[in-house]
């Protein structure tokens, strides 16, 4: 799978190529910032018509980490849906391949600043996630203790002429990559972003091989 592991307070965690996090010694697999439904918002808010297969996409992307991995939790990070709205306009088809991908685990969805309700397609419903040393929640806090993992700021390591989604930590916090197709990303170092991390933060680039190199200082 191209993945890497990497030490995080005291637990093995493992950043997949896909964006999403997996911890085995919880068997919990997590996806951040699914954004399902933008296409369909973007047009019922009259902006341009995207192609409307990004739900298709990100919900393929899903279903082969969980063929791959078959974890007993998965754990969506927040803003799972591009608006409460993208949660109800979701197709028979699209609901029929969420509940094949729910049946037989536990599945975990956190509050995001998109979706800030609770939603009608199985799974529970929660503010935030704790276990063990680990806190897992939306966006996260200036002031926190080590442990948690959040998702929100879409992190992007832009090199040269390419960028890619990453994972960022400096191993007291954790920052996923958006998961979803149609996601846009955020500057690695835009102070918003890089000043909730340590000098010495690392980032872990996702895409046919995880590769971990050094974040820059804020730009």
């Amino acid at each position: 799978m191209n993945a890497v592991d990497f030490p995080f307070c005291g637990e093995t965690l493992t950043a997949l190529p896909s964006g999403a996090l997996y911890w085995a010694a919880q068997d919990l697999l997590t996806v951040s910032d699914l954004h399902l439904g933008k296409s369909e918002r973007i047009a019922r808010r009259g902006g341009p018509l995207l192609p409307p297969y990004d739900s298709e996409e990100t919900l393929t992307r899903i279903a082969d980490d969980i063929r791959v991995l078959s974890p007993r939790t998965v754990l969506c990070l927040g803003d799972s849906f591009d608006d409460l709205a993208a949660a109800e306009a979701m197709t028979d088809a699209q609901r029929a391949t969420l509940g094949r991908l729910q049946a037989g685990r536990r599945w975990l969805w956190l509050e995001g600043n998109h979706d800030p309700g609770p939603v009608d397609l199985g799974g529970t419903y929660l503010g935030e996630f704790s276990e063990g040393p680990l806190t897992f929640r939306h966006i996260a806090k200036a002031q926190t203790s080590p442990g948690e993992i959040s998702g929100h700021y879409h992190p992007k390591a832009r090199m040269r002429r390419a960028s890619r989604p990453c994972f960022m930590t400096d191993g007291r916090r954790l920052i996923l990559p958006a998961y979803g197709c149609y996601t846009g990303g955020l500057d690695w170092t835009t102070p918003v972003l890089r000043d909730l991390f340590g000098a010495t933060a690392i980032a872990y680039l996702t895409g046919p091989q995880v590769l971990a190199v050094p974040v820059p200082r804020a730009a």
